[in-house]
């Protein structure tokens, strides 16, 4: 029998309760909930929430092909530290996450580094060109729940509505970069006023918005599943609002960083501001936040994007968009996404499990027999990012200077502590 390892004190967060107890955990599930437990190593939860670990839908590892930004090892680390027990790993690598021998690669790395589940998306289209649709039906055997093309969306709309003809016989599920290729050539910025004064190209709203409009209506013919990715417009909320209403099996995520930051930021031409899609007004951040709390938006995901510095201290125009938040999602959530903590959890753990179809290992209920994928944060705890000391590689996060709330203390993974009292196991 493995040691075993009782979680003391702890204010448990379940789907339909909410109490304190100590948590024994054997052999990788929860053996035991109750008061005054004992175990081989104990670990202090006074004033914490004990949850399910939280499980990130939009992570890119960056390995294999870009590992000088990321490793599925760094990845995994910076991940644990943020409290994840599950990365669903994009497939825009070098290469691309369309043939099984890729995605058996990136599920081995996530293995050999054992500190969070990886779980690898499949590619819509070969090598995510949008041209032909990627095979589909052999990742899928291979296990693969979550296709997408992310970083592109897919233009064609014939193409897409195969993609989903296809995804509904498979029992899987679509992930959509919601963005018209043709409306956002050379943009760096959100579409308004502040772009025009400043003398950037804008990124108008619409260019999102009728992807998600055509792609909902896909949904409505083919009856299959859709996930939007960061959405990040008053409007695209309002179209997954109505399809909802509708009935219709579509699913939504929103970021952290589109939460809390926004388009004026552009203001000082610095690069780690650039994000894919862009920082938007405040209006829109009101909008998203509206949308978390009355179910429209199912889910936060970070789009974690590691770049080398190198690549982040180019010209604007020139730099590649994308934000570190593995390591600092709760911390921002907690400080600026106007949610309560339960909403969190389901927005972090329950909800992304269920979309990503891995509910029977990550986001399950602190109840005996269940698998111990497990965070224990500290909900009031104050911080701000010490750049030297993050997991990542890399370290292009817009939060410097920035106080965040909410930290985790320890992290579970398949019974074993990842993270203890917030530092990660090497």
């Amino acid at each position: 029998m493995s040691e075993s390892i009782v979680i003391k004190n702890g204010t448990i967060i379940n789907r339909t309760s909410q109490f304190v107890a100590d948590v024994r955990i054997s052999d990788g599930l929860v053996a035991e909930v109750g008061k005054n437990l004992k175990g081989d190593t104990q670990l202090d939860a006074s004033g914490c929430i004990v949850c399910s670990g939280f499980v990130d839908l939009h992570a890119h590892l960056r390995e294999p092909g870009k590992e000088e930004a990321e490793t599925i090892e760094t990845g995994s680390r910076a991940g644990a530290l943020g409290g994840y027990t599950a990365l669903v790993a994009m497939p825009n690598t070098d290469p691309p996450q369309d043939s099984v021998a890729v995605i058996d690669f990136v599920r081995e790395q996530g293995k050999r580094a054992g500190l969070v589940d990886v779980v690898p998306s499949g590619c819509i289209t070969l090598g995510r060109n949008g041209e032909s649709l990627a095979p589909m039906a052999e990742l899928a055997q291979a296990g693969v729940t979550f296709f997408t093309d992310d970083g592109n969306g897919v233009q064609d709309a014939a193409l897409m509505r195969r993609a989903l003809e296809y995804a509904k016989g498979l029992g899987v599920t679509l992930a959509q970069h919601c963005e018209v290729a043709e409306l956002t050539k050379g943009a760096v910025m959100n579409e308004c006023r502040c772009c025009t004064d400043l003398g950037l190209p804008g990124w108008p709203a619409i260019a999102e918005e009728l992807m998600v409009f055509r792609d909902i209506e896909l949904v409505r013919i083919t009856g299959a599943s859709m996930h939007f990715l960061h959405l990040s417009t008053k409007r695209s909320v309002e179209l997954v609002r109505a399809g909802k209403r509708d009935g219709l099996p579509v699913t939504a995520e929103v970021t952290p960083h589109h939460l809390s930051l926004t388009e004026e930021l552009l203001s000082s031409y610095n690069p780690v501001f650039k994000v894919n899609p862009p920082l938007r007004s405040a209006g829109d951040i009101q909008a998203l936040k509206a949308g978390l709390l009355d179910g429209t938006i199912d889910a936060i995901a970070t789009d974690h994007a590691p770049h080398p510095r190198r690549d982040k201290e180019m010209s604007l125009d020139m730099a590649p968009p994308g934000m570190l938040g593995l390591e600092t999602a709760l911390g921002v959530v907690l400080a600026e996404g106007g949610c309560e903590i339960r909403d969190i959890v389901a927005l972090m753990s329950w909800n992304p499990a269920k979309i990503a179809r891995i509910d029977k290992t990550h986001g399950c209920d602190v109840a005996v027999g269940n698998k111990a994928n497990l965070c224990v944060f500290d909900p009031e705890l104050t911080w701000s990012i010490d750049i030297n000391r993050l997991a990542s590689k890399s370290v292009n996060t817009p939060y410097l200077g920035r106080t965040l709330r909410g930290r985790v203390r320890h992290t579970i993974f398949n019974g074993s502590p990842t993270v203890i009292d917030g530092q990660a196991r090497r």
